[in-house]
């Protein structure tokens, strides 16, 4: 018997182009309609049509948030799909395919001949194959079809009631076949429904980024199009009407977010969306930032390098971008959510601290984060209060004026009696260009001042385990998070604590004794430890160990166990 216990791995695999985030979309749907813990993640080639994508779909007992390497069901589009997965093909893996369309002998006990073409047919059309995927794999799960066919209906609805049935009758056909192949191949899966996710909003790194972003109150965004930062743009160019955003796509980065400048200049809450990639053509706008106080917040997907690199592959490999950005020295504050829930907090405070300080505010995520999906319960979601930090200008107003906390009143233009100036050169109080010696001083210490205030609202890690009975600490970020706090539930090593960090600069300062007199180890998805490093610079210290993967791919759970061994 192949027994499958509150945890099953279903992956779909093919070209572009053949359907495979449209099966995976409608399986995540359904399952999260009936209740169980779902999370899907997204791996695909650069390309429109062809090369091998694939979708993993997860659903388990509890909540969880990762990739795993297993794979106990593998819907194959193509002979190709099972090539490009073959190091997850394991004897336990049961591959769904159809074998007509295989050049290699399919004599193989685990290959199930799917007949996803005739099934279709049957139904109607050949495009109705997906439809039959998704019944085939709810029959396998022994989920009823009910809440499919409900689906269905809402998505072809427009288009006919007969085209509805002939979806229906697809996904009876393929349901009825998985409960077959079920029967025969003596498969038994054994699912707890968690119930709470019923009403919870399925959810994408990207929608929750934009969420996060109408919830603070942006109004205004600009961005040239590269992935994985894309997304952003789409989904609040979507939302735009509703919530009155004004949207820019540019003809280039450095039109990007000179234009978030202007914006912010004149009173809106403006953000940036890019990757690495088109974010190094913004680092002259970030020090013009710095140097008139604009406050703006900055998305950057991050993606593989260096150049072009793995275009729709993943890493953490840009925090060094976005912590030395710029040309000169001033505050920036950046963030890094590892949840979904996270991303919109984060962002909302991205927006409200980059306007109450006056700076620039990073979120950092990459493409393995804006592509996951997962229910998130609505209690889950934080709404921030918006403040705005802005003055009414007198007749003497001075833009860049001293103070005691190095935070300048902040006007805009047409808002009081004041001439508000702004200068890319070193200026006087009220913005005039000026070489002298000691303003210069103190307005490069007014300009950083406001770094210890930063620190002091910083957020503090989460922890997982017992962090002060712990030895060792394994500390990750960002989209990290869900695999070291599966792995270590996994591993059940109650002499390791892990610590996953949202924030990441500045720190805050209690950091610095959550860590003292442990053995630290840092778990990041880049090639040489970045956050290690902004450890070892901010408070002195020692990481004994560094667990890093630079791929392109996420780290899977079974390799970070298996790390966790040798902490």
């Amino acid at each position: 018997m192949r027994h499958y216990v509150n945890d099953v791995s279903i992956v779909f695999g093919g070209a572009a182009g053949q359907g495979v985030q449209t099966i995976a979309d409608g399986v995540v749907t359904v399952l999260k309609r009936n209740g169980y813990h779902v999370f899907a993640c997204t791996e695909f080639m650069s390309r429109i049509r062809g090369g091998s994508n694939s979708t993993e779909v997860r659903v388990t007992a509890e909540k969880r948030r990762a990739y795993v390497h297993r794979i106990d069901f593998l819907f194959a589009l193509n002979e190709e799909a099972i090539d490009h997965l073959h190091e997850r093909i394991d004897d336990d893996t049961l591959v769904f395919v159809e074998k007509s369309l295989m050049k290699r002998s399919a004599d193989d006990a685990r290959f199930i001949d799917t007949p996803l073409a005739e099934f279709a047919k049957e139904a109607g059309k050949a495009i109705f194959s997906s439809t039959v995927a998704v019944g085939v794999a709810l029959g396998l799960l022994g989920v009823a079809p009910d809440s499919f066919f409900d689906y269905l209906a809402e998505q072809f609805a427009p288009k006919g009631e007969a085209v509805v049935e002939s979806n229906r009758k697809a996904a009876g056909l393929g349901y009825g076949f998985g409960r077959e192949v079920a029967e025969r191949e003596n498969i038994r899966v054994d699912l707890e429904p968690a119930g709470g996710t019923k009403d919870a909003l399925l959810l994408d790194g990207n929608a929750a980024m934009g969420i996060g972003a109408v919830a603070a109150g942006c109004s205004f965004i600009s961005s040239y199009p590269m992935s994985p930062g894309t997304g952003l743009l789409t989904f609040l160019a979507q939302k735009s009407n509703d919530f009155d955003i004004v949207v820019d796509q540019a003809e280039d980065e450095i039109a990007a977010i000179n234009a978030a400048l202007g914006a912010s200049y004149a009173g809106a809450r403006a953000l940036v969306t890019t990757s690495g990639g088109g974010f190094s053509l913004m680092e002259e706008g970030v020090s013009l930032a710095g140097v008139t106080e604009t406050p703006v917040v900055v998305h950057i997907g991050q993606r593989p390098g260096p150049a072009t690199g793995l275009p729709t592959r993943t890493e953490q490999a840009d925090l060094n971008l976005a912590l030395y950005a710029g040309h000169g020295e001033f505050s920036r504050v950046i963030f890094a959510p590892g949840t979904l829930a996270q991303a919109v907090e984060a962002v909302q405070r991205a927006f409200d601290l980059a306007e109450k300080f006056q700076t620039t505010a990073f979120v950092l995520t990459d493409q393995f984060f804006l592509d996951s999906v997962a229910p998130v319960a609505r209690t889950e979601i934080v709404r921030l209060p918006i403040e705005r930090y802005i003055v009414k200008t007198s007749a003497d107003y001075r833009r860049y004026a001293f103070t005691g906390d190095g935070i300048s009143p902040r006007g805009v233009p047409g808002r009081g009696d004041g001439i508000v100036k702004a200068d890319s050169h070193e200026h006087d109080e009220s913005g005039h260009l000026t070489e002298n010696f000691g303003i210069r001083h103190r307005m490069v210490e007014k300009r950083l001042r406001r770094l210890d205030a930063l620190a002091s609202e910083s957020l503090m890690p989460e922890t997982f385990g017992d962090i002060r009975s712990a030895g060792a600490v394994v500390v990750c970020w960002g989209s990290s998070r869900g695999v070291l706090e599966e792995a270590l539930a996994v591993g059940g090593r109650e002499d390791i604590a892990g610590l996953h960090f949202s924030q990441l600069f500045p720190l805050h300062p209690a950091v610095e004794g959550m860590l003292d007199g442990k053995r630290v180890h840092v778990l990041e998805n880049n090639a040489t430890g970045q956050f290690a490093d902004l450890l070892r610079r901010e408070f002195d210290v020692t990481v004994s160990g560094r667990i890093l993967k630079a791929t392109g791919e996420p780290f899977a759970v079974e390799e970070v166990v298996t790390a966790l061994e040798e902490v």
